[in-house]
């Protein structure tokens, strides 16, 4: 099944929480702090597989998530990082942030990728909090947690010839004659419902060409899934307008499809164009063939796509209008992040019900790994909440004796001497 929309969540692994440990061995005893950190989180990767060509895979998967850090342990062992999680995508995939509606990323080359969501940081084991003052730290911080992000994919595809033309003017049976593919092929309107795409060869150099399913009146507004439709042609490099000549006005055909190319905008109008004049093995499309090919000017062939007449003069013509693309294409990038805003202080208080909630990334963490029955622990914490201007910010907001501050799902008491 084509498809080209896709919405999904992608969520990174939380780090693994930082250890409280003592060394413990019979010849040591009063073994320092030897607590390891936490692993980080996977991360949510996209990279682009050249042999993809939808991303039907995402129909029916719409939660990506990576592994989890694990635990830091005694000794000093770092916990394993989460696994990332790498899901491929087809050339030509654009990632956009729902929070945001920006476009992030525009995967265009093979094995490129995004890293949509990263992994939360490994806490800190109480090895990384001994000083000179503190040898005896019962201090730890929790991973983080992983970013989640809910994305928008869609997918234009990547051909250097688009064909179009009104619905059964023979775009699927002029691709075949074309190129070895072998789209479905049928006698009435609407038999293509997806792109269609095929590689012509001559003189050594290779095209790729996409049968663009058939426009109708009203198609840049969405009508019969036009505008689904048109942008699949947004990054071709020619345009082969394909006619059917056994229509009763072929050029008012014509007329209808270049007004939805205008009307869709996007520099449609503006790149190169030949016109495939189909159909001309029936009667009634030889007759009027030479008059409406004149009246179109060079550029125009009259061809037979069910007999193949006129058909290699067509493909010389497509090669000519198409000239090879530049040397020196930018190497594939190994990994590129999303960047998404951010606050300038990673810190929040609030008044909240009956009491104050701290919010941040670090504070809580630490709030979370401590040993509270340390009073170096605590005396730590508070010096932290001065320092990061937290306290301050909490007896601006009316904090007094007995009210609770809480911090991630930590609960403390405050008093005059601080927070307990």
């Amino acid at each position: 099944m084509f498809l080209d929309r896709a919405r999904l969540i992608a969520t990174g692994g939380d780090g693994g929480r930082g250890v409280i440990s003592f060394r413990r061995e019979a010849h040591v005893p009063r073994g320092g702090p030897d607590g390891g950190d936490g692993g980080r989180g996977g991360s949510v990767i996209l990279r682009v597989d050249p042999g993809m060509s939808t991303l039907s895979d995402f129909r029916f998967r719409k939660a990506l998530a990576a592994g989890h850090g694990a635990p830091g342990g005694g000794k000093n062992k770092s916990g394993k990082a989460g696994a990332d999680l790498v899901v491929r995508v087809p050339e030509g995939t654009i990632v956009v942030d729902r929070a945001s509606g920006e476009q992030v990323a525009d995967l265009t080359v093979p094995g490129a990728e995004v890293v949509v969501a990263r992994g939360g940081q490994g806490g800190k084991g109480n090895a990384r909090f001994v000083s000179s003052t503190r040898r005896v730290p019962r201090i730890a911080e929790d991973g983080s947690p992983g970013e989640s992000r809910e994305l928008d994919l869609e997918l234009k595809l990547i051909a250097d010839v688009g064909l179009v033309g009104l619905p059964n003017a023979g775009k699927s049976s002029l691709l075949a004659a074309l190129t070895r593919a072998q789209p479905k092929i049928a006698d009435y309107p609407f038999t293509t419902l997806t792109p269609n795409l095929g590689v012509a060869r001559f003189d050594e150099r290779e095209l790729v060409i996409a049968d663009i399913p058939g426009l109708i009146e009203g198609a840049h507004a969405g009508a019969g899934l036009g505008e689904e439709f048109l942008r699949h042609i947004e990054r071709t490099r020619l345009i082969v307008h394909v006619v059917d000549l056994a229509r009763a006005d072929p050029t008012a055909d014509i007329a209808v499809v270049d007004a939805e190319l205008a009307a869709y905008g996007r520099g449609l109008m503006e790149r190169p164009r030949v016109f495939a004049l189909n159909k001309l093995d029936l009667f009634e499309a030889r007759e009027r063939a030479d008059r409406i090919a004149a009246s179109l000017g060079h550029g125009a062939i009259a061809v037979s796509a069910a007999t193949g007449e006129r058909v290699p003069d067509l493909l010389r013509a497509i090669f000519a209008s198409c000239p090879p693309r530049e040397a020196g294409a930018a190497a594939p990038v190994a990994e590129r992040r999303v960047a998404f805003g951010g606050r300038s202080r990673d810190w929040t208080v609030r008044k909240e019900g009956d009491g104050f909630r701290v919010r941040g990334d670090r504070v809580e963490r630490l709030a979370s790994g401590l040993d509270w029955q340390s009073p170096d622990a605590a005396a730590y914490f508070q010096r932290l909440l001065q320092k990061n201007g937290i306290e301050k910010e909490l007896r601006r907001l009316g904090v007094s004796d007995g009210d609770t501050v809480r911090i991630g799902v930590t609960e403390l008491e405050w008093t005059e001497g601080g927070t307990r």
